[in-house]
């Protein structure tokens, strides 16, 4: 699958890397090469299987971990560097917190070590994570859905520009991750970029302005989640198949017309559907199905990944 770069002004760019790697000893490669382009003002959506090299990229992205070779540019700060730190909320891993203080304490002790306005500052991001009703419990009392929520929480509190989140709807429930997808979209609508890291397919489908999976620590797929998918097209199963099949490839709003077994795929705008029904049974064809059709996230994903054996996290 082709992978379309972005042209865009360097200016736009948050986050910017040129053949980022990291090696481990002299066999194991985490991420090799990577080319990764982040937007200012969308969602990126980080995909690949456990073990792809998300979080080593991640990590060296907010300079936790050095790279091999390559470099790479975020907020217009080398990884790690104060100027740039400073307007990123990151959240990578599982978060961890002292389990006998409160969750609002957790944040507090947070929050002074940043020097940032402890008390407004606390009580809005344990809002928006929908934890005001719990931020008084010990942390140790919360669930996995919980510690998340407060994870979140603590990215926030510098109001970053950037928000880099790795798995943030581990734990939660059916209802939590719909919150948190509906969260996440809210701050990239609110002016923030963010980079997420998942391999949930419907959390990043959901959210996502652009996609990029990765497999062995190589990108194997960008675009958005429409060109991933491939252009949509209809499913027609008509008797019999042969006439059906010369009567569509007839038709000049049709692109292309295969299939067996007597089910038809016809490579159209979905908008023609109701033309082609007509065309077939003006001539004579009896349809008895005609649907669309367009290959989901989870089957391009599969497809990408199915050879993975990465050695990275």
């Amino acid at each position: 699958m082709t992978m379309p770069r972005s042209t865009h002004d360097e200016h736009e760019l948050v986050i910017s890397t040129q053949a980022l790697t990291k090696r481990y000893g002299d066999t194991i490669v985490a991420v090799d090469e990577l080319a990764l382009r982040v937007r200012r003002g969308e969602v990126y959506g980080f995909l690949g299987p456990n073990g792809a090299g998300k979080t080593t990229t991640l990590r060296m992205l907010v300079g936790l971990v050095r790279p091999t070779s390559g470099n790479a540019t975020v907020l217009g700060a080398p990884p790690g560097a104060p100027e740039g730190l400073s307007r990123i909320g990151a959240m990578i891993e599982a978060p961890a917190f002292y389990p006998y203080l409160s969750g609002r304490d957790n944040l507090r002790v947070l929050a002074r070590h940043a020097r940032i306005d402890v008390g407004a500052q606390v009580e809005r991001v344990l809002g928006q994570v929908g934890l005001g009703s719990r931020a008084s419990d010990r942390t140790a009392t919360y669930s996995m859905g919980m510690k998340q929520r407060l994870g979140v929480a603590a990215a926030l509190l510098k109001d970053p520009e950037l928000l880099i989140l790795d798995e943030p709807t581990n734990g939660l429930d059916p209802a939590g991750m719909a919150e948190m997808r509906a969260f996440i979209r809210s701050l990239a609508d609110g002016g923030r970029t963010v980079l997420l890291s998942s391999h949930l397919m419907g959390e990043i489908e959901q959210v996502s302005d652009r996609v990029g999976v990765i497999r062995d620590g190589r990108f194997v797929a960008e675009g958005t989640v429409g060109e991933l998918r491939g252009r949509a097209g209809l499913r027609v199963r008509a008797e019999p198949p042969a006439q059906a099949a010369h009567l569509l490839a007839a038709m000049p709003e049709v692109e292309a017309v295969g299939g067996q077994n007597g089910l038809l795929e016809v490579v159209v705008d979905t908008a023609h559907a109701a033309a082609i029904n007509r065309t077939l049974v003006h001539a004579g064809v009896a349809v008895s199905e005609i649907y669309a059709q367009t290959a989901s996230l989870e089957d391009v994903f599969l497809e990408l990944t199915a050879t993975d054996g990465g050695a990275g996290s």
